[in-house]
């Protein structure tokens, strides 16, 4: 499969550049959306603003002709009555004065409704400042009326055409002037109509142009890239199924198609290292396989040999016993003899037994390496089998120079095998002959609570590490340089025994001072198997 280099320089437009452009659009658009609607909505706030100023002036002018109204009814009040020229002003000042007022504050709202005209054209300009020649007029009317009421004369009828001027030619000004602003504030109103549909078209116009152009960038770039994904993720997927047959096609030069570039190299290299695993996997099946029959092999061997060995033990233990037989038979006759040699022919007769029940320790010793530890559970006197162990072990004692300390032992049973418990209690005092004979001493001592009776065995030698201690009940774990002497168990082989009896064997080193036997740090160990019932 050929595939591209990711660093090649690319032709089109990467994902990023195309993202990247789609929300220019959509940002653009936003811009424009947003710009339109403050656009408009200054023009809107423009046009109410100079709508309430029509109705501003439309109220100034509704003032302007009560206050006219009034002017007339007191002018024609003072000329009907013949009052002299300046009563006649002291009671037209008050609202001529006032008239004057409405008139400034007109003139400075059409002043202000002519400038707001300037964005909207010099016409609307020029039709806002005819008001102001209105208002010129009709206060040029008053002035002149004043000033013919103001004359010394008190003949009514030229004061009453005066008047008559006055009301005949304000009206039709005042009239003209609020027809305008009515024309002005409805094309304001018409306006602001016309702005809000114009709005509303652009609103709708943009609405379109957005979904068109949201609809367009997902279906050009969105869509097709979430297709892409889901062929990458189809594909990670199978990677992951560690089916590496995968073929993402490499037309594309953007992220997605570097990555799916990728991909495949990546996949390549999976099935290639996946080969390389299943050859060294046959190589190792096989290896496995030629060591495994090797294996078998060598265990086979062993069998044999360990049945053999299993066979000499009893092939010596039957010969010996024969022999032994005799032996003993000849001494318990020699004993019924003369006195002289009765105590000879004992000797005889015990040390016959005791080679006996070393073979009986053989069998046994031979059964437990093989896994078959045979136990006759009895009842078994405590104080008996410390004296065996006594008299088996003494001889040893004696020949290494050292002393062996007895204790008395009270009357209590145990449940045990004795020749197993003899064996263990007397391997663990040869343990102390050959590790601590410098001690000179070892002691066999009772050890008795509610469930457990025992004995312990006492050493003074150089004690065990406190490093040592953990793995010293092991198998193949041995403490000290001292060579294996005699037929006594191992440590690990006085655990199983002990175990299999439902008893416990502790070790402590060193001795606690009120039980030491000197000065040096010793072991104790303590064999306790289940007490007999009463």
């Amino acid at each position: 499969m050929k595939t591209a280099d990711p660093l090649a320089p690319t032709t089109a437009l990467s994902l990023r550049a195309r993202l990247a452009f789609g929300a220019v659009l959509l940002a653009a658009g936003t811009l424009l959306t947003a710009g339109i609607l403050y656009f408009g909505m200054a023009r809107v706030a423009e046009r109410l603003d100079n709508a309430l100023a029509s109705e501003i002036r439309m109220a100034r002018y509704a003032t302007l002709s009560t206050q006219a109204s009034t002017f007339l009814i007191i002018a024609a009040e003072t000329v009907q009555t013949g009052l002299p020229p300046d009563i006649r002003m002291d009671r037209l000042t008050p609202v001529s004065d006032r008239l004057r007022t409405t008139f400034t504050q007109l003139r400075a709202d059409v002043g202000e409704a002519v400038e707001a005209a300037a964005s909207l054209g010099i016409d609307e300009q020029s039709r806002y400042g005819t008001q102001s020649l209105g208002l010129a007029r009709m206060e040029a009317m008053l002035d002149s009326t004043l000033k013919g009421l103001a004359t010394d004369t008190t003949e009514v009828e030229l004061l009453r055409a005066h008047v008559d001027i006055f009301a005949a030619s304000f009206d039709p000004l005042l009239s003209e002037a609020v027809n305008a602003e009515v024309l002005f504030r409805n094309n304001i109103l018409a306006g602001i109509a016309d702005l809000r549909q114009t709005l509303t078209r652009a609103a709708v116009v943009i609405a379109v142009l957005t979904v068109l152009l949201v609809l367009g960038f997902y279906a050009l770039l969105i869509r097709p890239q979430f297709h892409r994904l889901d062929r990458l993720r189809g594909a990670a997927a199978q990677i992951a199924a560690e089916d590496f047959a995968i073929a993402l096609p490499e037309d594309r030069r953007d992220e997605i198609g570097r990555l799916y570039s990728e991909t495949n190299r990546m996949a390549a290299s999976l099935q290639a290292r996946k080969d390389e695993v299943r050859a060294e996997w046959g190589r190792l099946s096989d290896l496995v396989a030629a060591r495994t029959a090797a294996l078998q092999e060598a265990n086979a061997r062993l069998e044999q040999i360990d049945e053999r060995r299993r066979r000499l033990f009893a092939d010596i233990s039957h010969e010996l016993r024969t022999p032994l037989t005799v032996i003993s038979m000849e001494a318990q006759l020699g004993a019924q003899g003369d006195s002289a040699s009765r105590a000879a022919f004992r000797i005889i007769e015990t040390r016959a037994a005791r080679l006996n029940r070393r073979i009986d320790d053989l069998l046994r010793v031979a059964r437990s390496d093989s896994g078959q530890l045979a136990l006759d559970i009895q009842r078994v006197p405590l104080a008996t089998l410390a004296a065996e162990v006594v008299a088996e072990i003494q001889t040893e004692v004696d020949t290494a120079g050292m002393e062996l300390l007895s204790e008395p032992v009270p009357p209590i049973s145990v449940e045990a095998d004795p020749n197993w418990a003899r064996q263990t209690l007397g391997g663990l005092i040869r343990n102390a002959i050959r590790h601590a004979r410098a001690g000179g001493q070892v002691r066999l001592a009772p050890v008795i609570d509610d469930d457990f009776a025992g004995l312990t065995v006492t050493d003074n030698g150089p004690g065990i590490a406190p490093q040592d201690q953990p793995t010293l009940f092991e198998r193949f774990t041995q403490a000290g340089s001292a060579p294996s002497q005699g037929f006594g168990l191992g440590l690990a082989l006085a655990a199983w025994v002990t175990e299999a009896q439902k008893g416990t064997i502790l070790l402590s080193s060193p001795v606690p001072r009120d039980e030491a036997l000197g000065p040096a740090p010793g072991t104790k160990i303590a064999v306790r198997l289940p007490r007999a019932s009463d």
